[in-house]
């Protein structure tokens, strides 16, 4: 660390006294339209096409090992941790030399940043607190447990814990201000994976005095129901409840005082449950952002943009319900984790339909640090292509594909677990994706056939934007797509055109159009994915 590590006094005089510097550009922000949701970077819509470092990259030299991994992938953003542990080693001593080295090396291979802060928080636990934190349990107290004994998580009922973490975090927050003028960091995370597991809530005596309280009248109103103590209210979910709100409101205070200084977005990302049953208390990240309590955390944190799903399950149906859980009007999508085995990036095509903002698989670095049985065992060509073939044709499209979907309805599909064909009606029209078919032909014609390779491969999915009443656009990879009248729509339907292009700037570029083989049995996408505009029409 540097020896000219930078005083806390001087580093709050900064915090509460001098004024904001002028800005580049626009500072990066979270629009919402009709409940449809940008980030906007530089003044448009941008989509993140991004990758998550391991947990220990979050020094120079094993950052430098993420480049690679990241342009293989064709990455425009990464998401870096900063550790309390490191920042500020010793108290109201800071050191902001990996912040500096991250953001040389983001921009000299043309990354932006998501910023992550390792604080009180990390996967629930308090791993990334400073020596100094975690030994002094009487300022920086660990919840309780019913039977009084410690448990290994941080209460967010600590006035002093608070403080000492939201100084930390709003000096990183002033470095942010001053040194980053052009807006490399694009988004912060206040914290990560909040939350206790095998304990739902603080027992300790100043917890227990609140439990016994009243439900804060805008948690109520918020949720429309009667007033009582959290008990009366929540019944047996009350010790959950309680745990969110207050959690919230510890997370409130960081984004809204870290705001004030650079009105950067920020979320908050869920450690996930079952999405089809009702939590178990002892078994979830109680306090956490999961799907059932995100009306808890709209009330309890406004100042945060959106929460975010960390999806590490393999199940195509509950990949698909956690991303539904997360798609509201007064939610933007973004995944900021999920597993970085080959069959998880099928899960990016339904993610684009439901209009996210951003997507990252989770330990995207050269640090030989893999996480299975949650992600990939390692990365061979197949892992990486399956990201990669996504990325490229994205990247081609990245600022149109935004702005589109920003205006535009949108739905998308990956193959799930059982194969079976994916339908949507939009407007007029139905959408179907099929998979595991050649590109020539119906398969029941060619019953002794052999199936291609990936009949039987978790792949395949499509992207699809509505641009008009008769008018799509559309890419995917390892799919058949058909478009037919929908049920009750005029008759006589037909594909017009198809047409197989790119973008200048904002504009469509027709390179060639389809027909003959390539559109008499459906539209096949195969694994290299392009970019498809569809026009249907009626005649008469």
């Amino acid at each position: 660390m540097r020896s000219s590590a930078i005083l806390l006094a001087s580093a709050m005089l900064s915090v509460t006294a001098a004024p904001a510097l002028a800005q580049e550009g626009e500072v990066p922000h979270i629009e919402t339209r009709q409940g449809r949701h940008a980030l906007i970077v530089d003044g448009a819509p941008f989509l993140m096409l991004a990758g998550q470092v391991n947990n220990s990259s979050n020094y120079p030299k094993p950052l430098q090992t993420a480049w690679p991994v990241l342009d293989r992938i064709g990455a425009n953003t990464v998401e870096v941790p900063v550790a309390w542990q490191q920042l500020e080693p010793r108290e109201g001593q800071f050191d902001f030399s990996f912040v500096q080295a991250l953001l040389d090396q983001a921009r000299s291979h043309d990354k932006r940043v998501v910023l992550l802060w390792f604080g009180a928080w990390k996967n629930t636990g308090l791993a990334y607190t400073p020596d100094w934190v975690k030994v002094d349990n009487r300022r920086f107290p660990r919840m309780k447990k019913p039977d009084g004994s410690d448990h290994d998580v941080l209460t967010p009922h600590s006035a002093e814990t608070l403080r000492a973490d939201k100084r930390a975090f709003l000096a990183l927050m002033t470095y942010v201000r001053d040194h980053d003028p052009q807006n490399t960091i694009v988004m912060v995370q206040p914290e990560n994976e909040v939350g206790s597991y095998r304990n739902p809530r603080d027992y300790g005596a100043a917890a227990q005095k609140l439990f016994a309280g009243a439900v804060p009248q805008a948690l109520t109103r918020r949720l429309g129901g009667r007033s009582g103590t959290w008990s009366q209210v929540f019944g047996n979910k009350a010790d959950r409840a309680f745990n969110t709100w207050f959690t919230a409101r510890y997370i409130e205070e960081l984004a809204a005082a870290g705001k004030a200084i650079k009105p950067l977005p920020m979320y908050v990302n869920a450690a996930l449950a079952d999405p089809f049953k009702e939590p178990d208390p002892q078994s979830v990240a109680s306090g956490g952002p999961q799907g059932d309590v995100l009306d808890i955390w709209k009330a309890a944190a406004p100042s945060l943009d959106f929460a975010a799903p960390d999806i590490y399950d393999r199940k195509s149906r509950n990949v698909l319900k956690h991303l539904d859980l997360y798609t509201r009007p007064d939610n933007a999508l973004m995944v900021p984790e999920i597993g970085n085995a080959r069959e998880y990036a099928r899960y990016f095509w339904p993610a684009l339909g439901r209009g996210a903002i951003g997507f990252s698989p989770f330990g995207m670095d050269g640090s030989d640090y893999f996480n299975f049985p949650l992600g990939a065992k390692s990365f061979d060509e197949a892992t990486l292509d399956a990201y990669a073939a996504k990325y490229r044709v994205l990247s081609e499209a990245m600022r149109p594909w935004a702005k589109i979907a920003f205006e535009h309805p949108t739905w998308g599909a990956a193959k799930p677990d059982d194969g079976a064909a994916q339908e949507m009606t939009m407007g007029s029209w139905q959408i179907t994706a099929s998979f595991g078919q050649w590109q020539f032909g119906q398969r029941e014609w060619f019953p002794d056939a052999d199936l291609p390779a990936w009949a039987s491969e978790p792949v395949g999915g499509i992207a699809v934007a509505q641009l008009s009443a008769d008018t799509f656009l559309l890419t995917g990879d390892h799919a058949r797509v058909s478009f037919a009248p929908a049920a009750g729509s005029p008759p006589n339907g037909m594909v017009l055109r198809i047409e197989e292009g790119h973008f200048a700037k904002d504009d469509w570029v027709t390179d060639r159009v389809w027909n003959g083989d390539q559109t008499d049995y459906g539209i096949n996408l195969t694994a290299r994915p392009v970019w498809l505009k569809v026009t249907m029409g009626r005649y008469r």
